[in-house]
């Protein structure tokens, strides 16, 4: 049995046991029992209720009638009643053939808190008192609670103890009793309106029709579930963040999770707000958080398997009906083998309301296991320390003061805004240094010699991995919103890195306005409205021959690895099969499907039209841009032809057990070794310190695979290797 706590000091809202039988047994379909608006005995909490008041065999002769919802001042009210602290609710209900019935849940529409009974027994509370101690008729609820029906919402679907329901119920006449409780006695509003429906095993229809926002719940997923019980108030804001408890249960790949299953892969606290800019008028909010400890201080855990750390972000998506279009792009990233966030997909429930299917991501963040860059302290003032690492990003003024950044002296007046440090915290000498550097960069790129100086001041490989997962995703917002770069120290090379990549939601085909939506055309040439925002600067650095043909160089290298058409439509298709259960949940919620939602270039009509057109555009994509690559490889002339001298030895060839790579030239150090597999899944990579690098390849699955060794940014080697009869991973430096 497990509960979601919450400040009322371990509040009931939905406690899950046995729901692995349930599991086990066939629902044929739903049906409520209960509805809101059949007649309800009432008593208007002025002075208590009498004794007994919630038990089957009391007496409400002498309470009131009224068809519910009962309340006052949300029009949610089908009887309307004088302003109360707490209100008393009876209905009786008849049940018939028990053995029908596999299920049953409570769903509710409330302002601000209740406790419900059936047959005199406590199922359910909601920010109100301790479970089990009947609050009296004269107490506030804990929390202010909006009804979510009057703003478009639907009732919140809380699950009950089934072991318990089951010892309840009994054929013929049961009970439904709830007292609702107002936050104060100068409340505003009041709302009463609950459901009662079951789960049945028989085609035969015995009870009720649902009402037409009803979506089937269910007990467990393939994906991790993810429980959130906001603390001090019922709302998530845009800022600032409130504090919260969140449990995780994920038993691990090809497992399943159930809602009665302990927390095992989180359950502690968090903080957490509403993000995003465009994607805040949706129904389905995304979220920030950060997990913390009892004090409120930040506290670094692993989630899902990703490594520790304390921010975190919650995309959902929502006019991306694929559900995977981030997760795609940033699988494109990691592939390229620059960091890109890491992601899982999910499932979200808020507050007892499922909220359907969302993607865990990294937040992009100084971090050794993210953006690593050097640490700055307060305190870096001067020399090599003041130089780095900073993270940068393209996009709008959201504090309008420019205190978070600074605008573009040139004509396309971009903004940069200070990620990290954050410019609540950044001190002078680092903001005015790191704009001093960015304008030294924009003049040089701007100058007429800039094609002999653009390599003093950018990295340019990472340019060109970004500049082609962009380009293949083709978002509205390419290089002109949630663009990063981040720059490192002078003593680590001192240039300017672009990445992380984020938000492709409106990238691959979806959105229909301003700029061309089809797989053709370059995102970087893009013309009128959609070139308004563009750096100036894109467009130079990319067509400097140079760097146009180490574009083409590294496409032709990518398409013959990880980027193979069908290595990434497999990818799709492993999501596809990973969400199968899932998405048919998360569409129920939000039933979007079929529907035009801003801004929709296709609308399909399932979830399998939109993930074919998801397929078809992105294939098209690929063909396109293999057409129409810029630069040409063979006038590529690399930068630095020591490493191309270098003779190297890949051996045993198949290779059994151990995998050695061997370099006469000893000075191999931060070269980077990737292997990927014939269906360009990344599965090994190494920084090579030492001359000769030994790779255990036990646990790679038989077969050939294909090797990239890149030192300097540029790709030196490839190769293929076959492996056979391998059990384990472990990777040694000699």
């Amino acid at each position: 049995m497990k509960l979601l706590w919450s400040r009322i000091s371990c509040a009931f809202l939905a406690v899950l046991a046995g729901l692995s039988t349930v599991n086990g047994q066939t629902i044929d379909h739903w049906e409520t029992v209960v509805q809101n608006d059949v007649e309800w005995a009432y008593h208007i909490g002025s002075t208590p209720p009498a004794q007994g008041w919630s038990a089957q065999a009391f007496n409400d002769n002498t309470w009131a009638n009224g068809i519910g919802g009962i309340g006052y001042g949300d029009e949610d009210d089908n009887t309307l009643i004088a302003n109360t602290l707490s209100l008393y609710l009876r209905h009786t209900f008849e049940l018939t053939q028990l053995s029908t019935i596999e299920h049953v849940v409570l769903y509710a529409d409330y302002d601000d808190a209740f406790v419900v009974y059936l047959n005199g027994v406590e199922i359910a509370r909601r920010f109100i008192g301790q479970v089990g101690v009947m609050p009296n008729h004269n107490q506030g609820a804990d929390n202010f609670h909006e009804a979510s029906m009057p703003f478009g919402g639907i009732p919140e679907q809380i699950h009950l103890d089934q072991n318990l329901i089951q010892s309840l119920i009994v054929e013929g006449e049961n009970v439904l009793a709830i007292q609702v409780h107002n936050e104060n006695i100068n409340s505003s509003d009041l709302s009463s309106n609950f459901w009662l429906m079951v789960g049945l095993n028989t085609s035969n229809n015995l009870y009720g029709e649902n009402p037409s926002w009803f979506f089937p719940p269910f007990f467990s997923s393939n994906l991790p579930l993810i429980f959130i019980e906001t603390l001090d108030t019922d709302e998530i804001y845009d800022e600032p963040k409130v504090p919260a408890h969140m449990g995780i249960v994920d038993n691990g790949p090809g497992q399943l999770n159930d809602f009665d299953d302990a927390y095992n892969g989180y359950d502690g606290l968090i903080a957490i707000e509403i993000r995003g800019a465009s994607s805040q008028m949706f129904p389905k909010k995304g979220y920030g958080f950060e997990t913390q400890d009892v004090n409120g201080d930040n506290n670094n855990v692993s989630l899902l398997g990703m490594p520790a750390e304390n921010d975190w972000i919650f995309h959902g998506p929502y006019a991306d009906k694929s559900l995977m279009r981030n997760a795609l792009a940033y699988h494109m990233g990691n592939l390229t083998g620059r960091y890109a966030p890491r992601t899982r997909f999910c499932e979200l429930i808020i507050n007892g309301d499922y909220r359907g299917v969302y993607l865990l991501t990294e937040r992009i963040k100084r971090d050794d296991n993210r953006v690593d860059i050097a640490k700055l302290n307060p305190e870096d003032i001067t020399g090599d320390e003041l130089t780095g690492g900073y993270i940068l990003q393209i996009d709008r003024d959201d504090d309008s003061t420019e205190d978070d950044g600074w605008y573009s002296e040139y004509p396309d007046f971009k903004f940069y805004a200070y990620h990290y440090p954050k410019y609540e915290s950044i001190m002078p000498e680092q903001s005015a240094y790191i704009r001093d550097y960015m304008e030294s960069f924009e003049d040089a790129m701007y100058a007429g010699n800039y094609q002999a100086t653009y390599r003093d001041y950018v990295n340019v490989s990472s340019w060109v991995d970004y500049f082609l997962v962009t380009e293949i995703g083709k978002h509205i917002d390419a290089y002109k919103l949630s663009f990063y770069m981040y720059k490192k120290k002078e003593s680590n090379g001192g240039k300017l890195y672009f990445g992380p990549l984020w938000d492709f939601n409106l990238g691959f085909g979806n959105f229909d306005f301003a700029c061309p939506a089809d797989p053709e055309g370059w995102s970087y040439l893009f013309g009128d409205y959609c070139s308004f925002w563009l750096p100036f600067w894109a467009k130079k650095l990319t067509d400097i021959p140079q760097v146009s043909h180490e574009i083409n160089c590294r496409w032709e290298e990518l398409r013959a690895g990880p980027f193979q058409t069908d290595s990434l439509i497999q990818y799709i298709d492993d999501q596809v099969a990973l969400l199968e259960d899932a998405q048919v949940r998360n569409f129920d919620r939000w039933p979007v499907l079929g529907e035009y939602v801003w801004p929709n270039n296709y609308i399909g009509n399932s979830y399998e039209e939109e993930v074919d057109f998801l397929k078809d555009w992105l294939i098209e994509r690929l063909d396109w841009m293999d057409a129409n690559m810029i630069g040409n490889c063979a006038l590529y002339e690399p930068t630095s032809t020591k490493e191309l001298n270098q003779v190297f030895h890949v051996y045993p060839n198949p290779a059994s057990s151990e995998l050695f790579v061997e370099f006469t030239d000893t000075k191999v150090q931060d070269n980077q070794i990737y292997i990927f597999d014939l269906l360009g899944h990344l599965v090994y990579q190494e920084t090579i310190q030492n001359a000769q690098h030994r790779i255990d390849v036990k646990s790679f699955a038989p077969g050939m695979y294909v090797y990239h060794i890149r030192g300097g940014g540029n790709t030196v080697y490839t190769g293929k290797f076959n492996v056979i009869e391998c059990k384990l991973v472990e990777v040694i430096v000699i």
